[in-house]
């Protein structure tokens, strides 16, 4: 999956997700021989003799099933340049159920979103898990806590970390931008819910850009779901910050306002109000019931990068990182974080997720126990350089 994230977060509010009928796009691949055919035995005047061509058979030949299926989302939703979305199913345990959000980046300038130029995030959704094979896409990882679980994979494409709702937004020289990310990310919540409504547990999850819209679709998924157990983990975007200006900024070039729900911990909220913590907050107080859990790396290159591009004033990740946890839990939501060191960016789709230890603790053992509702505390480098070869 891709690494890239995004610069802030922005509002995000309940709005009707795109309309259409589902079309899920199966493959299979065949070969077939010609017909089976005998010739009749052919003679001749004394001495006889006879020859005959051994029949032949026929035989067909069919892959097995891909363990991903494509869903066509419908007209109206759409990436970034207009061009179809869809999004991607892997039928599993239906009782549990992982929504995962992708990554890829972000823009909020002409120069940033430019498709022609050099673009700072996925222009189209043509992630396809089918091509995955690490982290909680290894299936057949022995270690994997979800492999047998249903998954609901989310692409990206619209350059808003899944938080817009604003079609068509004109950058100037011919620059328009569909920032749809959220109204596309509704899909992947009605799917939970119609389809797999009785669902036990229900991990939401993502990676880099798609980490930031975690704590919203886990609160939607707690208040639609209320006897489903939510569990929220972002991996790779706790090192924002929130910033009030820039929140307002970017938020109405996105239309993150169209994403806010209607919460009573969300009455009144602006854009300038809605950063990484708040998010968080907005869902852990109304949903108390969530368990959550984050993953970073401490001086994530990444999210660094991004932050100075969108104009936030130059802080180390890992300042910003404990800052935002200690936000969250001074408003009384528990957050376990897992700070592994170095400037690596992502870890829910990497091989790493099994091989990574920090100060004795393996990732896995601690995704694993989270999952399965075990008590996990910090595991917080205490070297937090680069990490060696």
């Amino acid at each position: 999956m891709r690494g890239f994230t995004v610069a802030l977060l922005a509002l995000t509010v309940l709005a009707a997700g795109c309309s259409s009928d589902d079309d899920a796009a199966t493959q299979t691949a065949s070969t077939t021989t010609a017909p089976p055919t005998t010739e009749a035995p052919a003679t001749t005047e004394p001495p006889a003799t006879t020859t005959t061509t051994p029949p032949t058979t026929t035989t067909t030949t069919t892959a097995p099933p891909l363990a991903w299926q494509q869903v066509i989302a419908g007209d109206d939703c759409f990436c970034s340049d207009g061009s179809e979305y869809s999004y991607w199913i892997r039928e599993g345990d239906p009782s549990n159920v992982m929504l995962f959000f992708d990554g890829g980046g972000a823009c909020f300038s002409a120069e940033t979103c430019d498709p022609n130029g050099s673009p700072t995030y996925s222009i189209q959704a043509d992630d396809n898990p089918n091509a995955a094979a690490n982290g909680v896409f290894a299936l057949d990882h022995p270690e994997n806590p979800v492999a047998d679980w249903t998954m609901i994979f989310m692409p990206y494409c619209t350059g808003d970390v899944h938080l817009g709702t604003n079609a068509g937004h004109d950058y100037g020289d011919g620059i328009i931008i569909n920032h749809t990310g959220y109204l596309n990310g509704l899909k992947g919540f009605e799917e939970v819910v119609d389809t797999y409504g009785t669902a036990d547990k229900i991990l939401v999850t993502g990676s880099s850009a798609g980490g930031i819209p975690v704590p919203l679709f886990a609160g939607l998924l707690a208040d639609a779901l209320p006897e489903a157990e939510i569990l929220g983990l972002p991996d790779a975007s706790g090192g924002y910050p929130s910033t009030p200006l820039v929140n307002t900024a970017i938020g109405g070039l996105w239309g993150t306002e169209g994403a806010v729900p209607n919460w009573s911990t969300t009455d009144g909220v602006t854009a300038a109000e809605m950063g990484i913590p708040e998010l968080y907050r907005y869902a852990g107080l109304e949903f108390p019931e969530i368990r959550w859990a984050r993953f970073d790396h401490a001086y994530d290159g990444t999210q660094a990068s991004f932050s100075a591009l969108a104009g936030v004033a130059d802080s180390s990740v890992k300042a910003v990182l404990d800052l935002n946890e200690g936000l969250t839990e001074d408003a009384g939501i528990d957050l376990p974080v897992y700070i592994a060191p170095g400037t690596d960016h992502t870890i829910m789709g990497r091989a790493d997720m099994y091989l990574l230890e920090v100060e004795g603790v393996r990732y896995v053992d601690w995704l694993s126990d989270f999952i399965a509702g075990e008590p996990i505390d910090d595991v917080v480098c205490t070297d937090c350089g680069a990490l060696s070869d």
